[in-house]
């Protein structure tokens, strides 16, 4: 069960926001979830997250497709440990799917941060890690683009950073580096397709969970007015 203790501060708030979309078949999904699995129960990882000033992260796994579906979060557990990590590990890789549809990583991203907002948790770090293989589904004018989103974590204080599986589409990488990721430090890694995922994935981890002096990826991040602020946490509340 998620251990996440609402009076506890922790060194990195993460949100794993994995691709569940109809261009994904099961067992794709199972290779990223598997994948992140195994990223947890890697000791490189844990020595990561124990060597932090606080020694524990907090993270949660949420399955994005359809822009206007509900997503699918594991809720957050709270990782110090050895054991804490192992139990995450298995939640996730147990996870079951009722997700498909179009591509709606603008959506996904945003109820992440929702999710960060509500969960009682203080983060010194907060970061939104997108896996995916295909660009967004051209939305509806109801649900939130991914521009929108890159806003809502600029004004958040979220980084976004992505790993792009590049097997339907050679050209996703850049496409996250110019419409999607954003915030100190924020970066992209690309794999040639999901059987290169695990590996990837453990690498990023430790990129995130890693300390380092924060830089600004884009000039002006977090260059927000407190209305404009306002403004976008009002519209989280009507994100699911």
């Amino acid at each position: 069960m998620p251990d996440a203790r609402a009076e506890e501060a922790v060194d990195l708030e993460l949100v794993l926001a994995v691709d569940a979309s109809g261009s994904v078949d099961q067992n794709e999904l199972r290779l990223q979830l598997g994948g992140i699995a195994a990223g947890f129960r890697d000791p490189e990882v844990l020595k990561a997250i124990t060597d932090g000033p606080l020694g524990r992260i907090a993270v949660s796994l949420l399955l994005w497709a359809q822009p206007e579906m509900r997503k699918e979060m594991t809720g957050w557990y709270v990782i110090g440990s050895r054991f804490d990590a192992g139990g995450f590990a298995d939640a996730v890789e147990g996870f079951q799917r009722r997700l498909s549809g179009g591509t709606g990583i603008g959506a996904g991203i945003a109820r992440a941060i929702r999710s960060m907002k509500e969960n009682g948790i203080e983060g010194r770090r907060r970061v939104v890690d997108v896996s995916g293989d295909g660009r967004e589904t051209p939305p509806r004018e109801y649900v939130v683009q991914i521009s929108q989103a890159r806003e809502m974590a600029n004004a958040h204080d979220v980084t976004i950073n992505g790993l792009a599986i590049l097997s339907d589409d050679p050209g996703l990488g850049k496409y996250y580096e110019r419409e999607m990721i954003t915030g100190p430090n924020a970066f992209v890694m690309t794999v040639e397709g999901f059987e290169d995922f695990a590996g990837a994935m453990r690498r990023k981890l430790l990129r995130e969970i890693e300390f380092r002096p924060a830089v600004a990826t884009r000039p002006g991040d977090g260059d927000r007015t407190e209305s404009d602020q306002d403004s976008l946490a009002l519209s989280l509340s009507e994100i699911r």
